[in-house]
């Protein structure tokens, strides 16, 4: 249960000593980076989910940051486009994963499909499905449907190499009200508060509702939710860094080993540009 977590936990942690902490799993993390491309073997899908002022961007900025761009990248979902509502509701996902050796964060997800669409059913309409005439149509049978396909999928890529981290930024009613108004007073921030934010923010247990039943149905031992405190930012980013660098060692990396013909082949290389 959601209300079993508490948003301000920190664990102990002093807010004095956390930069040096962070930058120190950071610089693990970049290092297991460089083995996670020469192994090609697995794909890290990284899903950060979250309400309106929840610490997604941030927190992406800071655990991120000393990561090699050339082996990552980082997509933000918004509204589905016209192209993504005329496919499956895991498609506009599907199309941007890592592949081998990448890591993929992601900003948001098919998770929208079981979170907005949840307090909003008016918008699963927009989709077009079979047997979906109207909001009656979508019933606890469709609900059980969607979490079954977002199981299967996500399933699907772990046995085929795709390690999947997802993290839901657990954030106060009351540490949200502050956000917005930090950046309602800041010149600077304004511009990342929008009207919509306060309606959304009416729906506030229903979104609550939302996640928990999210989680409970697509947690799984191969694909597990970390609800992460958020209240207390540089603790968040601590424990999202944290259980990325666990993931990655548990994965046992290892730089290839080249047989003995193309070990060969490197003396002679050597020998020649040694002449040279």
């Amino acid at each position: 249960m959601l209300k079993d977590f508490d948003p301000g936990y920190s664990n102990g942690f002093d807010k004095e000593n956390t930069d040096e902490i962070l930058q120190d799993l950071i610089k693990q993390t970049a290092e297991l980076q460089a083995t996670l491309y020469a192994d090609d073997k697995y794909a890290i899908w990284i899903i950060f989910q979250a309400m309106d002022a929840g610490g997604k961007d941030s927190a992406i900025a800071h655990t991120m940051s000393g990561l090699n761009p050339q082996g990552c990248e980082v997509y933000s979902f918004k509204e589905p486009t016209t192209e993504d509502l005329s496919h499956d509701f895991l498609w506009r996902t599907h199309k941007v994963l890592p592949g081998n050796g990448r890591i993929g964060v992601h900003n948001r997800s098919h998770y929208e499909n079981v979170l907005i669409t949840k307090v909003h059913p008016e918008l699963l309409l927009k989709e077009k499905l079979p047997g979906v005439k109207n909001v009656k149509n979508i019933d606890k049978k469709f609900w059980k449907q969607r979490y079954e396909s977002i199981r299967n999928f996500e399933k699907h890529l772990s046995d085929n190499g795709t390690v999947i981290i997802k993290f839901f930024l657990n954030v106060s009613k009351k540490e949200q009200k502050e956000r917005f108004l930090q950046r309602i007073e800041t010149a600077d921030k304004n511009w990342k508060f929008s009207i919509d934010d306060m309606k959304e923010r009416q729906f506030w247990d229903e979104y609550m509702d939302a996640y928990e039943k999210a989680i409970q149905e697509t947690t799984t031992k191969q694909c597990p939710w970390y609800v992460i405190p958020a209240d207390k930012k540089w603790f968040t980013r601590i424990a999202i860094s944290t259980i990325i660098l666990d993931t990655l060692k548990g994965l046992k990396l290892k730089y290839p080993v080249l047989p003995k013909e193309e070990k060969e082949k490197l003396e002679e290389a050597k020998k020649f540009l040694l002449k040279d």
